[in-house]
């Protein structure tokens, strides 16, 4: 399907998952959400024919912005020639370069299929991260906020929340897109947090793959194998994983010790 913007008309590419916001209220709502201000760094992922782009600049003068699509980075780098447009990958592009005049803010609106792959290249270069306000699939977006006893809480949620801040700050709708998707889009801002609450972050991913394996087993049944809990009280290894803080997760991954140094499930 092409579209047609300021009398330019592109495809949009289904294997890139394009699908390009074209409102200009949604944009300026994500910019004043996110917080920016001048002067901060800015990397806006994939901006498409410039909806956010053009809403950023409102706030910070100069910013980059990374764009895989060879006709949408000519497009971007003719209508706006004071950002820095890198033409590329973000999954990726090296990002110590661009954090170091200081931490970056990054916002954006991304594809529905490379979301989990964008997230968690966020979550490995946290430390260059100062917040991310993105906008994804409505339904990714409640799993990542998503609080214990639910549904939509679980891996994704406690990876994201041990380590970010987490606020889901509105629902977009699909109408406003176009091609139109078949889901409802949300926003979200992360924020990484300034002290690290586990010191061995990659085990601790494990463990939380390992705690939610088979969501209806108790914390026993899926830990047995690989950790001694002899530490754990017995209460809470009859429990499942979803009734569980991020920090009652964080505790038990303290108290437990592993036997099994295999990192499948």
């Amino acid at each position: 399907m092409k579209v047609e913007y300021k009398h330019t008309h592109i495809a949009a590419k289904k294997n890139l998952g394009q699908n390009f916001l074209l409102d200009k209220n949604i944009p300026k709502k994500i910019v004043r959400e996110s917080g920016i201000r001048e002067g901060d760094r800015v990397l806006e992922i994939g901006p498409g024919f410039g909806a956010l782009t053009t809403a950023i600049l409102e706030t910070v003068p100069s910013f980059t912005a990374i764009e895989k699509d060879r006709e949408l980075a000519r497009f971007i780098r003719e209508e706006h020639p004071q950002i820095e447009l890198i033409e590329g990958d973000f999954l990726k592009a090296p990002l110590e370069p661009l954090a170091a005049g200081g931490k970056l803010h990054v916002l954006g609106n991304i594809p529905y299929s490379i979301t989990s792959p964008i997230l968690f290249r966020l979550l490995d270069n946290r430390h260059l991260i100062a917040s991310a306000t993105l906008m994804m699939q409505h339904e990714v977006a409640q799993r990542i906020a998503a609080v214990p006893g639910t549904k939509e809480y679980g891996i994704l949620a406690v990876q994201m929340q041990v380590f970010c801040d987490v606020k889901y700050l509105f629902k977009v709708g699909r109408a406003v897109f176009k091609p139109r998707p078949e889901v409802d889009s949300a926003v979200i801002r992360l924020v990484p947090k300034a002290d690290e609450p586990v010191e061995d972050s990659e085990g601790f991913r494990l463990f939380v793959r390992r705690a939610f394996h088979q969501r209806r087993k108790t914390l026993w049944n899926n830990l047995k194998k690989y950790y001694d809990t002899s530490e754990v009280p017995e209460a809470t290894l009859k429990l499942r994983a979803e009734a569980l803080t991020v920090g009652e997760l964080i505790e038990l991954f303290g108290m437990a010790r592993v036997i099994d140094g295999d990192e499948t499930l």
